[in-house]
């Protein structure tokens, strides 16, 4: 992945964040057995994956096009023996 530049964006960037604000709101909370704070870090988390996402849509993201797809162990040729 580190040659790719995977999740190398301002929309990845954001969207982790704002999920791991949640994620520490969240786990906060529980240890403090509340459970309306659970529930609205729980709340955040989700709101970090859509925020992400608007943001790829608004072309913050990482273009489709900008690497060839892998090549998968079935599309390859066989090896041919030589000898």
């Amino acid at each position: 992945m580190a040659g790719s530049s995977h999740g190398h964006t301002p929309a990845a960037w954001t969207g982790v964040t704002i999920a791991f604000i949640g994620f520490c709101v969240a786990g906060a909370f529980m240890v403090m057995d509340q459970p309306v704070g659970f529930w609205a870090g729980m709340v955040v988390v989700l709101l970090g994956g859509v925020v992400g996402g608007i943001m790829r849509m608004m072309g913050l993201g990482q273009p489709k096009d900008l690497h060839q797809p892998h090549q998968m162990t079935g599309d390859r040729e066989p090896a041919r023996a030589e000898g």
